[in-house]
């Protein structure tokens, strides 16, 4: 068995001890984390067996392995109040606040981003957001957060700020009962109408920082319905957007998957593709806005919020529709 490495990884042949054990538990145990936090270092592509990223956070260790635990850099602080992000809240009462999240604002940290997120912001305004995880309630190092965005990703997200909110939110999402709804502007126009994309989604064993279509992968759902078909200047089409399942990526690998990548996509959206959706629309960055937010409040309530096109994203569509 050995310790730790000088570039921060735990490395570790596999006891007798631990045969059979699922790899997020053990990944917990020896790295001295939560299993949540364990969990995200698989999902990260941080955890690997024999040299071969792990790809399930249920994947089986095998006595005699080699396990590999990629820690992050350390954040000694966490999150911290910072006044100087700016948030558009949509709304807020004692139990939730819905936020408008622009383009190019993470959500919380990780690994790059230690400082000037969305949570950092939250705190400034919501000190009192510490105190779900001084009561067990979610992550410290994202107090509140019960879905997230992807950075260049914009539009509405929905945060705890009460005990019940966070479990009430947490359950609608986990039994996807919260409606949550995008526009995407995407490469082409599907063949249909409207269609259902079915496919699990899993770290790539290719590229562990990408997400795939993959047989291993989480069950993930997503749905479409095509609003508006555009043949010049740029053959695309606008998609409103349901996720039915909150996977990683997961609206992006979808349409990707069916040949209909998001415009301006540089994860997923080949490279030429890219560059023309750069170059003859000004696309900066994938067009993905989640406009609508449809859930059930903590006292019982429906409510439903919606969010206009930021203003990139309608210059985009101002440049298809002027043809």
């Amino acid at each position: 068995m050995t310790g730790g490495g000088a570039d921060g990884a735990i490395r570790i042949v596999v006891p007798a001890v631990l045969d059979g054990d699922r790899v997020d538990r053990s990944v917990a145990t020896l790295g001295g984390l939560a299993r949540s936090a364990a969990g995200r270092l698989v999902d990260e592509g941080r955890v690997s067996l024999d040299g071969k990223v792990v790809v399930q956070r249920s994947c089986p260790l095998r006595a005699g392995q080699q396990l590999t635990i990629v820690l992050p850099p350390p954040d000694m602080n966490g999150p911290v109040a910072d006044p100087t992000v700016e948030l558009t809240v949509v709304h807020e009462d004692a139990d939730l606040v819905v936020v408008d999240k622009p383009p190019g604002l993470v959500v919380h940290h990780g690994a790059g981003h230690r400082r000037g997120t969305l949570v950092d912001g939250l705190l400034a305004r919501y000190p009192d957001l510490v105190e779900l995880a001084e009561h067990g309630l979610g992550d410290p190092e994202r107090p509140g957060i019960v879905h997230r965005l992807d950075k260049d990703t914009s539009g509405l997200l929905v945060v705890a700020r009460s005990a019940r909110a966070f479990r009430t939110l947490s359950d609608q999402l986990r039994r996807h009962e919260a409606q949550r709804f995008y526009l995407g502007l995407v490469h082409g126009a599907p063949p249909a109408a409207a269609g259902i994309v079915d496919a699990p989604l899993g770290r790539s064993a290719r590229t562990p920082t990408k997400m795939a279509v993959a047989a291993h992968g989480r069950p993930a759902r997503t749905s479409y319905r095509v609003r508006q078909v555009f043949v010049a200047p740029f053959s695309s089409a606008l998609l409103d957007v349901e996720l039915q399942t909150g996977r990683t990526h997961q609206v992006r690998v979808h349409l990707a998957a069916i040949g209909h990548p998001v415009v301006g996509d540089p994860r997923y959206a080949p490279p030429g593709a890219l560059s023309q959706a750069v170059s003859m629309l000004g696309a900066r960055r994938q067009f993905l806005h989640a406009y609508r937010l449809a859930l059930r409040h903590p006292d019982g309530s429906m409510r439903t919020w919606e969010s206009e096109l930021p203003d990139d994203l309608r210059a985009i569509m101002d440049r298809l529709t002027a043809g």
